[in-house]
């Protein structure tokens, strides 16, 4: 097959996207937490496709230097190393060009297709370079290799994941974006538990109900079931518990989903501050619109300590959903 034949066979081809139904439990729940209109357009849209440049292998103005003739490229406000990137040159009917992972400067590893709100956890958790680092949920890596860049490839990450097929993904883009700090592990994340290892940070973002990612994959309106936000609210209690236990003293984690589920998010950040004393939030400033995170729903009312993490709608900024808290062990 040809580049262009490539080029061709990732068109943005119209889908009839209106005639999707959402479970009448979903509105109800959602009508409470938003403006379930503006929710249902923005999840309903297609997703800007944006690029992280990689630091290891390039440079955010030679990128710019290398597309700039057929790609418009926009700077993501929260990542220095984002982009967003449209195609210039539309075909006779208006359609455009998305095959972004087919060019050679992705296949070289000079960037990584990431969306723009999953660019967040690694910029809240700042990893130092020579730190100790558990990305508890690795696979596929766009947040293994964004925490690999920010720290110049020097000191440990451990990439963890259980799934065969995702961590295929993960050792295949770890050698594409040339990581060379970096062990990966299969586990579940709970056996953390017997390491001896204690880590400076750690990036906790775990499998959820995925509500905020709908516009990428319509199959989370299909899956979503209030069953199903349970059982994710059992797994995610225990691997960020099993995180905040392996965190060093004075370390730094990060619990983050792409989920809008207020169990899933506000109450397992309430479940750590009702389990841990030496646990405490941080506030996190972006230059990005924010949502009030949820004080209370469905019976269960939420610390004002929370108010210091980060909610995100589709609608906000025109990404997928997106919650984040930035947690420190004071002693």
């Amino acid at each position: 097959m040809t580049q262009q034949d490539l080029s061709q066979q990732d068109l943005s081809i119209p889908v009839m996207r209106e005639r999707i139904e959402f479970k009448p439990k979903f509105v109800e729940r959602y009508t409470q937490l938003t403006d379930f209109e503006s929710f249902k357009t923005a999840s309903l849209a297609y997703i800007r496709k944006c690029i992280r440049v990689n630091t290891l292998k390039s440079s955010v103005p030679e990128i710019k230097k290398r597309l700039n003739k057929d790609w418009d490229l926009k700077p993501v406000p929260w990542c220095k190393e984002g982009l967003w990137i449209e195609y210039k040159h539309p075909d006779s009917s208006g359609r455009k060009r998305r095959d972004i992972g087919n060019l050679l400067e992705h296949a070289l590893g000079y960037f990584y297709v990431q969306e723009a709100a999953s660019m967040i956890p690694p910029v809240v958790l700042q990893p130092k370079k020579d730190s100790t680092v558990l990305d508890l949920c690795a696979a596929p890596g766009s947040k293994t290799t964004q925490i690999a860049s920010m720290m110049g490839n020097t000191g440990l990450i451990v990439a963890n994941d259980l799934d065969m097929n995702r961590l295929a993904s993960l050792g295949l883009n770890i050698q594409r974006c040339g990581l060379t700090n970096t062990v990966v592990t299969k586990m579940y994340g709970q056996q953390f538990k017997r390491c001896n290892l204690q880590f400076d940070f750690i990036l906790a973002d775990v499998v959820c109900s995925g509500t905020g990612t709908i516009r990428k994959s319509l199959q989370v309106l299909e899956q979503w079931s209030p069953g199903l936000v349970q059982r994710m609210v059992k797994e995610q209690k225990s691997l960020a518990r099993t995180a905040f236990e392996k965190l060093a003293p004075r370390g730094t984690m990060v619990y983050s989903t792409c989920t809008m589920e207020p169990e899933e998010n506000e109450g397992v950040v309430q479940f750590l501050l009702d389990t841990f004393d030496n646990l405490k939030l941080e506030k996190i400033t972006l230059p990005l619109k924010r949502s009030p995170t949820i004080d209370s729903f469905e019976g269960a009312t939420y610390s004002s300590e929370i108010k210091k993490c980060l909610r995100i709608w589709p609608q906000d900024n025109d990404t997928e959903g997106f919650f984040v808290a930035k947690i420190k062990k004071v002693k």
